[in-house]
């Protein structure tokens, strides 16, 4: 892979596994030094550093919920302390519990909005200053729900669909200060967390989702990585407030 972020530092929220680990191996491919940043499974992301520290990459794991505000600044107080600087950040942590209206509780309200949405702003304030004078890039992943929502997916929905209005909001706040902010909407990905949960590429549910794809494709962790890498890399430096779905068209 072309080492178009060569030496540059990027931290990724939520990266132990699924998308947020695709995006944190992708970066390293490319040359950046990879923060990767984790809430409860140590494991998943200490395998996400070796990974990427076998293939000749620099990572280090970072313990924090994203929805923290001592956390949070616990996260950049060590990328500092470790790699000296900052030039991009992306907003990957994120949960999702899919109910009817009749089911909704207000906790589930509650945390999915602190995590998918708090999570984004405190993450982002806390990495702007950090920025140097060549400014920065703020990379927040959405998903399609934000948009064009199933029925039992009020609540998540309307957490993405906050996600890119914060996309838009910040980058023509931080656009002066050359930090650029765009947002991957994400159609269905097929990850390790679904693998887990028995489904296969062969499977009904999986099938059905490959159906709804424009070229007869399921998305990866790569592929949204691929798109991460471009937005954190100065091939993207004319590009802000935009929002890319990454998904092989998925309707």
């Amino acid at each position: 892979m072309k080492r178009i972020l060569e030496n540059k530092v990027v931290v990724i929220t939520g990266a132990s596994k699924g998308i947020g680990a695709g995006v944190a191996k992708q970066m390293a491919a490319s040359g950046a030094k990879v923060v990767v940043n984790y809430s409860s499974s140590r494991q998943g992301a200490e395998e996400v550093v070796a990974e990427i520290t076998k293939s000749g990459g620099s990572a280090v794991a970072v313990q924090g919920d994203i929805s923290i505000l001592a956390d949070v600044k616990q996260l950049f107080q060590e990328t500092i302390k470790v790699y000296g600087r900052l030039d991009a950040l992306v907003n990957n942590a994120g949960i999702y519990e899919f109910e009817l209206l009749e089911s909704f509780t207000e906790e589930s309200y509650r945390k999915t909005f602190d995590i998918n949405v708090l999570g984004v702003l405190l993450a982002s304030k806390e990495a702007a200053p950090l920025f140097d004078e060549n400014g920065g890039s703020i990379i927040n992943i959405s998903s399609f729900a934000g948009t064009r929502p199933e029925p039992y997916s009020v609540v998540y929905a309307a957490s993405k669909g906050a996600v890119d209005s914060i996309t838009y909001a910040l980058s023509q706040e931080l656009g002066p200060k050359n930090i650029r902010v765009n947002s991957i909407r994400p159609g269905g990905v097929f990850t390790e967390g679904i693998a887990k949960l028995g489904a296969s590429l062969d499977s009904d549910v999986i099938l059905g989702t490959v159906k709804r794809s424009a070229l007869g494709q399921m998305a990866t962790p790569d592929d949204i990585g691929n798109m991460a890498v471009f937005f954190a890399s100065d091939e993207s430096k004319i590009i802000t407030g935009q929002t890319v779905e990454v998904s092989g068209g998925f309707k």
